[in-house]
C-alpha cells in the first residue's frame, strides 16, 4: 500500500488541538524498552511538567496509559468502592459520562443537575453535598460539550466540610487555563495530553492529594480494574516494577510539548489563552453572534457561539472543512444544531490565527445564511 498522506488541518475544534512541530518530531526518535533509565529520566520530566501545569505539588503525580476517558475511569475505580457514595455534579455530556461510570462500578450515585452551559454556586453544592453526604464528589472543571468552566471551590469547600474526596476532570483545561490543584482543594484530577496540552492523543495525566493517597492506601479490596490499578502503576513510576509497556513515542511527545510550555513560561501561556479568548468573543459578538456560555463562566480554550436562526451548522462546518480545512464541531445532545464548539488552544492561541479562522468563518456562515 502507498505511504500514509493525511490532509493537512487547522484544528480549531474541542480536541485534538493543533501540535507544533517540535511534538511531532520528538515521535519519531527511537525508542527503548520500558525499563530504560532513559526512559525514566522522561517520566521525571513529565511528571515534574505535569505539577506545574496541574499546580501541585503532589508526588503522586503521573500518566495513565491511555486517553482522558482512562484517566475518568481511573478516579472510579481507585477512589470509589462498590456501595459507597458518589456525587457528581452534571451540567454536559461529560459529567453525565463519569455517572454512568460510577453506576457501572456500583457505586450509589446521586447527581445535582443544572442545563448544559450552567454553572454551580457554592451554596447550590452546600445544600446538595449535606442533603446526600457523599463519600466522593466529582465534577468537571471545563465542560466540553458546553463551553462552561466550573469554578472548584463552590465544590471543593463544601465537600472538604463533609470530609469527601472531590475529583475533578480537567481535560480541557490542563495547560493552558489555571487549575491550582493544591489552592483550590481538588483531591484528584486527570486530563488529556491532546487539548489544551496540545500533544497527540493517548496519554491520561493523573495527580492525586496526599489526602486522597492516604484514603487509597487503607483500601481493603482489591482494585477491579488491574491495568488501571493506581498502586501498581506507581510501583512502575517510582519502584520501577513492571507493569505495562507504556506508548514510549507519546510520552516523548508529552515531554516536548510540556517543554514547550517551560519555554514559554506557564503563566504567559494563560495569559495568551485568555487573550486569545477575549478577541475570540469581540469579533464573534461583532459578527453579530451570541456565546451560549455568559461571560465569567465561560471555558477560555472552547467557545461555545450560538448558531444563528436559519444556519445549518452542520453544512457551516463542512465548508470549514471542504474549502478551507479548517476543524470545527457542533453540538450535540440537547445542545445539537444549537452551538458551534470552536477551540482555540496551543498554537493556534493568538491574532494570527484568528485572523485565519475569522474570515473563513465569515465567509462559510455567511453563504450558509443566505443559501
Amino acid at each position: 500500500m502507498p505511504a500514509i498522506n493525511p490532509p493537512r488541518r487547522l484544528l480549531f475544534g474541542p480536541g485534538p488541538s493543533q501540535v507544533e512541530t517540535r511534538v511531532y518530531e520528538a515521535m519519531a526518535k527511537p525508542l527503548v524498552g520500558y525499563l530504560d533509565p532513559f526512559l525514566y529520566q522522561v517520566f521525571d520530566d513529565v511528571r515534574s511538567g505535569l505539577r506545574t501545569a496541574f499546580g501541585t505539588r503532589n508526588p503522586y503525580t503521573l500518566v495513565i496509559p491511555g486517553t482522558g476517558s482512562a484517566g475518568m475511569e481511573t478516579a472510579v475505580t481507585n477512589f470509589v468502592d462498590p456501595g459507597a457514595k458518589l456525587a457528581i455534579f452534571v451540567n454536559g455530556f461529560f459529567g453525565e459520562r463519569i455517572a454512568e461510570m460510577g453506576r457501572r462500578h456500583g457505586a450509589n450515585v446521586v447527581r445535582a443537575e443544572k442545563p448544559w452551559g450552567d454553572v454551580f454556586t457554592e451554596t447550590e453544592a452546600r445544600e446538595f453535598l449535606e442533603k446526600e453526604r457523599p463519600q466522593v464528589v466529582a465534577f468537571i472543571h471545563g465542560e466540553t460539550s458546553t463551553g462552561a468552566m466550573q469554578p472548584p471551590e463552590a465544590i471543593t469547600r463544601p465537600a472538604h466540610e463533609l470530609g469527601a474526596l472531590v475529583i475533578a476532570d480537567c481535560v480541557t483545561t490542563l495547560g493552558s487555563v489555571p487549575i491550582k490543584v493544591d489552592e483550590t482543594g481538588i483531591d484528584i484530577a486527570y486530563s488529556c495530553t491532546q487539548k489544551g496540552l496540545s500533544a497527540p492523543p493517548g496519554l491520561s495525566p493523573f495527580t492525586v492529594s496526599p489526602r486522597a493517597v492516604e484514603r487509597l492506601n487503607t483500601r481493603t479490596t482489591p482494585n477491579r480494574i488491574w491495568y488501571l490499578d493506581l498502586k501498581m502503576l506507581m510501583d512502575y513510576y517510582d519502584g520501577k516494577k513492571y507493569h505495562h509497556t507504556p506508548p514510549v513515542p507519546a510520552f516523548y511527545a508529552l515531554r516536548e510539548a510540556l517543554a514547550a510550555i517551560q519555554d514559554e513560561g506557564i503563566e504567559q501561556r494563560f495569559a495568551r489563552h485568555l487573550k486569545a479568548h477575549g478577541s475570540f468573543v469581540r469579533r464573534i459578538e461583532a459578527m453579530g453572534l451570541k456565546m451560549h456560555v455568559p461571560a465569567g463562566h465561560r471555558l477560555t480554550t472552547l467557545n461555545t457561539p450560538r448558531v444563528p436562526e436559519g444556519v445549518d451548522d452542520a453544512q457551516v462546518r463542512k465548508q470549514l472543512l471542504d474549502e478551507h480545512g479548517i476543524e470545527v464541531a457542533g453540538g450535540f445532545g440537547p445542545l445539537a444544531g444549537k452551538i458551534f464548539r470552536i477551540g482555540v488552544m496551543g498554537p493556534l492561541a493568538n491574532e494570527p490565527s484568528l485572523d485565519l479562522f475569522f474570515e473563513a468563518f465569515g465567509k462559510c456562515l455567511t453563504v450558509r445564511a443566505t443559501a
